[in-house]
């Protein structure tokens, strides 16, 4: 068995591991436990193959197709290529597909070329965010849920970036209009671990279902601004090599947009997760009712 090593990056969350090459690995059950200890785990220096991003990540659970609207590597469909010069700009905090019921458990995302400055990836612990927000409060979110839907265009940030074309833009609506929205519990409780974290994004997060819009709205504002809180975050700098894993379940990301026109591209492999599962009961469903799901 390898003995991987992890030293922590922030005092929540985060690790660098070391002690083997991810290409020799043979069982994916060591990793996947440092996963749900510390949600993120940057390795150095791997320089990972495609074929050896799909066998590392085969190895630790199931992969997905690429995503549900953006085609795959036409080799490796369970690639997502994410060219920042192509569109695959992600300026935004998210968390990967919650809009669809079963989110993916984790990712594993490969650099094959980082901008000489800038191009960083933020990531935020949403399992502390959740225990340090008052009791009062946690108790309120605990039996709420929320409705996630995929917003085609927030990929890309804001402003949009101009590599999208309309013909791309309108592709992208197309294709999104036919993926239902879904109800998640708010908190979700982590099915390993059983630990609870906030399970709402401002990527695909609508609204918080039985709310009035105003209170939807700055209950939502409180805790993403809540989230972004530097004491809850992670910021990784690239080099070229690196393989960066996480915990779809407990965080949400940021790709930086702060590199111009010069060339970022990264690779993503998401592994199949299930539904979400809160503190009240609520679990992860599409929503059928118009008057719900429209805000």
């Amino acid at each position: 068995m390898t003995n991987w090593t992890a030293s922590p990056i922030t005092g929540t969350f985060g690790a660098e591991v070391g002690g083997a090459m991810l290409r020799d690995l043979t069982d994916g059950s060591a990793i996947n436990a440092l996963l749900c200890e510390h949600l993120v785990l940057v390795f150095r220096g791997q320089h990972l193959t495609h074929a050896e991003q799909s066998k590392v990540a085969r190895l630790m659970g199931e992969v997905t197709p690429a995503h549900p609207v953006v085609p795959g590597h036409p080799d490796f469909p369970e690639i997502l290529e994410l060219d920042g010069n192509q569109g695959g700009k992600n300026a935004r905090w998210h968390t990967d597909v919650t809009f669809v019921p079963t989110p993916p458990a984790a990712s594993v995302l490969v650099a094959d070329s980082v901008p000489p400055f800038g191009g960083d990836t933020q990531w935020s612990d949403a399992r502390t965010a959740y225990a340090t927000l008052h009791v009062a409060l946690r108790d309120a979110i605990d039996q709420l849920e929320a409705v996630h839907r995929i917003a085609p265009l927030a990929y890309w940030g804001e402003p949009f970036d101009s590599a999208l074309g309309r013909h791309d833009a309108q592709q992208l609506l197309d294709d999104a209009a036919k993926v239902p929205p879904v109800l998640h519990p708010m908190v979700r409780i982590h099915p390993v671990t059983g630990r609870r974290s906030l399970f709402v994004n401002p990527g695909f997060t609508t609204h918080v279902a039985g709310l009035s819009r105003i209170e939807s709205e700055h209950l939502l504002k409180l805790l993403y601004e809540h989230l972004a809180q530097p004491e809850l975050t992670l910021r990784h700098r690239w080099q070229l090599g690196d393989v960066v894993m996480w915990d779809n379940r407990a965080t949400l990301h940021y790709a930086v947009d702060d590199y111009g026109t010069v060339d970022r591209r990264m690779r993503r492999i998401t592994l199949r997760g299930s539904e979400a599962v809160g503190p009240s009961g609520a679990t992860s469903h599409v929503v059928l009712d118009p008057m719900l799901a429209i805000r």
